[in-house]
């Protein structure tokens, strides 16, 4: 939050020094960055990758709570006529693979979350470069993200909106 209002502040400043100066030397871009990432063309292949490998991990969550249902029911028939060692060994049991389960989940977000990032870096980084060159080849001072709702109000006499000049050049 602290950035936030830090690259806020040094944003308003930014403009109020050159508002003052000539407007025609000023111009900034702005666009909704997710609408250009999502418009790139390997993007769908990376999501699709994402979908599979969530896909692959859900399948193997539901099967070990499944194996753990099945032993938590053979535990809940059998308690009754289980001796006092068998049932604390089952027990140890169930709680351990409770255990495995819920490291499994915790590990398989952070797995996740960790591939999505590796798989989207690419994108992220061709788009990055993309807009750098349209920044300089048009002399923008910078590339406001309007995703980010942190200026409520842009005024289109001093920046353009970019959207259809980045889609154009992804494609």
């Amino acid at each position: 939050m602290r950035r936030l209002i830090t690259i806020t502040i040094v944003l308003c400043a930014f403009l109020g020094i050159h508002a003052q100066e000539s407007n025609s030397g000023f111009r900034f871009g702005y666009l909704s960055y997710q609408t250009a990432l999502v418009s790139m063309r390997d993007y769908e292949a990376a999501q699709k990758k994402m979908a599979d490998l969530r896909a692959q991990y859900q399948a193997e969550t539901k099967r070990v709570e499944d194996e753990f249902n099945r032993k938590y029911e053979e535990f809940l028939d059998g308690q009754r006529d289980f001796p006092k060692t068998i049932l604390q060994k089952r027990q140890t049991e169930l709680q351990e693979l409770m255990a495995k389960n819920i490291a499994f989940k915790e590990n398989s977000k952070q797995e996740l979350a960790h591939i999505e990032q590796d798989t989207m870096a690419p994108l992220k980084i061709r788009l990055i470069e993309l807009l750098g060159k349209i920044g300089r080849e048009r002399g923008y001072a910078f590339i406001i993200d309007t995703d980010t709702n942190t200026l409520p109000f842009i005024n289109p006499e001093m920046g353009d909106d970019i959207n259809e000049l980045v889609r154009n050049a992804l494609k």
